[in-house]
């Protein structure tokens, strides 16, 4: 995988934008940093301008695992599409329905004793669950106790991590490739740009067309069907900076 900031990626990038493309972001651990405490995380101020910038002259999308009230208090700007509950819900009306974890949340309540000695919360985003165990003492036990307490669900529910949390949604819900190819069709545009940092991104870098750019954000040892990747938030400035001079270059 290679630096978008290299010949190759600075040539896809500008190649890219010149085609007026939808540009869709992730939002934690993306346009906000990992914080320990998720509801201080927001977009900081020198990449909401920029990204106003970018608002005004192209499709832009953030397309998140949080539930769109909490997401739009945290953006400082005003994006084109948002979507939550990692492709779930939608702006005017949600695609699945939260009575699906109905039976998880009773078991939940039965076990909150053992999760809360464990150092696990429970995010209730109605169309998914979160259980974090960032702030756990012990995130190995941690996690073995939240696959443990999902395990008798088996293929009932759709499970997958995310950076110390697990994440539930019922099965056949949208994902976030879902979400992208239907708002690039929305749109109108000929192609995307996505930029994410997590698990629940994957489905986008793997679906991507050949005349899409997908761009991981941090380099790890996990694999990643992104094209290129960045090292971490703060380069997010740089990128976007790159996006309108290309675009005030095109005009």
């Amino acid at each position: 995988m290679r630096h978008l900031f290299s010949p190759d990626g600075l040539a896809a990038l500008d190649a890219v934008i010149s085609r007026a493309p939808l540009v869709g972001f992730d939002f934690d651990g993306t346009l906000a940093p990992i914080v320990p405490r998720p509801e201080t995380a927001r977009v900081p101020l020198p990449l909401r301008h920029r990204l106003e910038r970018l608002s005004a002259l192209l499709p832009v999308a953030v397309v998140s695992g949080r539930s769109l009230p909490d997401l739009s208090d945290r953006l400082g700007f005003e994006p084109r599409y948002t979507v939550g509950n990692h492709g779930a819900e939608r702006q005017g009306g949600t695609s699945a329905a939260g009575h699906e974890l109905d039976g998880l949340r009773d078991w939940l309540r039965r076990y909150a004793a053992g999760l809360h000695a464990a150092g696990v919360v429970v995010e209730d985003k109605g169309l998914s669950l979160a259980l974090h165990y960032r702030t756990a003492s012990r995130p190995d036990h941690a996690l073995a106790t939240i696959r443990e307490l999902l395990r008798p669900f088996g293929a009932a529910l759709h499970t997958f991590p995310g950076k110390m949390v697990e994440n539930v949604t019922a099965p056949g819900s949208p994902d976030k490739a879902v979400a992208v190819h239907d708002l690039v069709r929305e749109s109108g545009a000929p192609c995307a740009v996505f930029f994410g940092d997590d698990v629940n991104d994957e489905p986008v870098f793997a679906s991507a067309p050949a005349d899409w750019l997908t761009v991981r954000v941090g380099f790890d040892d996990r694999e990643t069907q992104a094209a290129f990747f960045i090292h971490h938030t703060q380069e997010m400035v740089p990128v976007i900076d790159r996006m309108l001079a290309r675009l005030v270059a095109d005009a």
